[in-house]
């Protein structure tokens, strides 16, 4: 990667904070302590216990990140995701010199404008129309270059009628608007967002998103942090994980994401050896795995995308006119969607039926029902405990058709019943 074309570079960056007492509010009582603890004297002002002796409590440490490096280029947009209190927000407060790390460095090349709190810089008392000069001040604009840009800022934040309005008076959609488009505006190099948009309503949500892909289009840098999975994977291309201040993850945004939405096991609940029933069963299933269509073992899947479900079957006595049936419960028991294998004829051995779910369940968690027939009787029935997770990141940009919901569907494909050699 050349420097030169380096937007931001951490190397290692730590923070550390002390949990407690930092100060004793007096200037006189800091200095006397300060020079107690150079003599080697006990503190003066440290807490006594019951007893009246000098209590050994100290001030604990919290490292909020630790050892966190990663370089972006100018052009790219990247995301930083993770629970809260893993890091984020202390991350970009250090990429924006508000504070300083305790150890490593960043080095930035542009001008960045941040947005990491609702209405940052906002005077409540003033009119909109001077914070808009205040904010654009305090992030580096000049007068000049904000009467070039004050109609596009009003506009695009949608606050015409009440630009000359207290911003006291608005509602906080309308100040994180005003705030956004004059962050936006600005000729910057590097745009710094954090989780602002939740705010917005979904219409402006689209013009920011539309904006930030203009920014990356016109080759600045955009460093986006957000738990809305769905903005992320649409704007950024690249994305960092955080786990109590670490940096676990790091790569394409599509992989990250499910690395973190289905947690650090990759086969979490994926795969189900059910129990050996007795020795008068004819047939049973013995395993059951989820997976994707390109064959990887997954538990948990985006919204709308297909899925399967493979089942192995012990035979040990020949089945004619043998048919498994694959129900998929929501978490009321109540039966979604019903899938049935072809029928067959089977010998002794082991069979495998590949079940693929391309019907479009919402989003939650479902459990499976196996039910084994010879023509009408039923041979084998399990309540499985494998659970498959339907999360709310669409895995599409295209409207997502729900099949009905008025009574059990049965999907129309019929799996072949087929010998496999799989253990």
């Amino acid at each position: 990667m050349s420097l030169s074309k380096t937007a931001i570079e951490a190397n290692r960056i730590s923070k550390r904070y002390r949990l407690g007492v930092i100060n004793r509010g007096m200037l006189y009582q800091d200095l006397q302590s300060y020079w107690a603890r150079l003599r080697g004297k006990p503190d003066p002002h440290a807490p006594l216990n019951p007893d009246g002796t000098e209590s050994d409590h100290k001030i604990g440490e919290f490292w909020a990140l630790r050892d966190v490096s990663f370089s972006l280029e100018q052009g790219e947009a990247m995301a930083i995701i993770g629970k809260n209190g893993s890091g984020k927000s202390t991350l970009l407060k250090i990429l924006s010199q508000i504070t300083a790390p305790t150890t490593g460095e960043a080095r930035i090349r542009g001008r960045v404008a941040s947005m990491l709190e609702v209405g940052t810089g906002f005077h409540s008392e003033l009119t909109g129309r001077a914070n808009v000069y205040i904010n654009g001040a305090i992030l580096g604009m000049t007068k000049r270059e904000i009467d070039v840009r004050f109609d596009d800022i009003v506009g695009f934040a949608g606050v015409e009628r009440f630009i000359d309005t207290p911003v006291k008076r608005y509602s906080s959609g309308m100040s994180v608007r005003l705030a956004f488009s004059v962050a936006a505006h600005l000729a910057a190099e590097i745009l710094i967002v954090d989780e602002v948009l939740a705010v917005g309503d979904s219409d402006f949500q689209r013009k920011c998103l539309g904006k930030m892909a203009q920014i990356v289009r016109e080759g600045r840098t955009i460093l986006f942090v957000s738990h809305n999975m769905q903005i992320v994977r649409s704007l950024c291309s690249r994305a960092l994980l955080l786990e109590s201040g670490v940096a676990t993850r790091s790569g394409q945004s599509d992989e990250v994401i499910r690395y973190y939405l289905r947690g650090k096991d990759e086969n979490y609940h994926a795969r189900e050896e059910p129990p050996v029933p007795g020795p008068s069963t004819p047939l049973f299933p013995s395993l059951l795995t989820l997976r994707d269509t390109c064959g990887n073992t997954r538990a948990e899947f985006h919204l709308g995308e297909d899925w399967c479900l493979d089942v192995l079957l012990d035979v040990r006595k020949a089945v004619s006119d043998f048919r498994l049936q694959v129900n998929v419960n929501e978490a009321d028991n109540f039966c979604a969607l019903a899938h049935s294998s072809k029928n067959s004829t089977l010998k002794p051995g082991r069979y495998k039926v590949s079940f693929t779910f391309v019907e479009k369940l919402r989003a939650g968690e479902y459990r499976f029902t196996l039910l084994s027939f010879s023509g009408s009787r039923v041979l084998h029935s399990l309540v499985s405990e494998l659970v498959v997770k339907i999360d709310h990141v669409p895995c599409t940009n295209d409207p997502i058709r729900w099949f009905s919901y008025g009574g059990v569907v049965v999907s129309s494909d019929e799996p072949d019943v087929v010998p496999t050699t799989e253990y």
